[in-house]
């Protein structure tokens, strides 16, 4: 059978907005990946690794490693959203109309509000190493 010629557009449409939909989810994703590793090795350093829990560096220098692989992807993620958001070229954050153009600039838009949410989360889950030392 074949395919009627306003199937294929949607079709294509659709494939291009995949990656749109993959980077939504992406930067929530990598804030909590980061927040179960975090939790993880502090959950295990403190309790089979009491030694070198006492010091506190190991756990440190994993948290600090964890969260700067997390924000280099969080911030890549915000910055290919920022470019598909397109709003530096048009000024327009209002994306109301059924076009393509709008749901294309407004997946561009919700990703990068969302990868700016997780970035700050990242950070939130990282400060605890920062302001506590060992484990209590």
């Amino acid at each position: 059978m074949a395919r009627q010629p306003e199937e294929k557009t949607e079709l294509k449409i659709f494939s291009e907005e995949q990656s749109s939909l993959f980077l939504i989810a992406l930067g929530p994703t990598i804030w909590a990946l980061h927040f179960i590793v975090c939790y993880a090795a502090t959950a295990v350093v403190c309790a089979k690794l009491p030694d070198l829990a006492g010091e506190g560096w190991l756990l440190r220098a994993l948290i600090g490693g964890a969260t700067t692989v997390a924000l280099a992807g969080i911030a890549w993620i915000a910055w290919r959203s920022w470019r598909q958001w397109d709003f530096m070229d048009d000024g327009d954050y209002v994306h109301h109309r059924p076009v393509t153009e709008h749901r294309h600039e407004f997946l561009g838009h919700a990703s990068f509000l969302l990868a700016c949410l997780s970035f700050v989360g990242v950070l939130y889950v990282a400060l605890p190493a920062v302001f506590v030392e060992g484990c209590v």
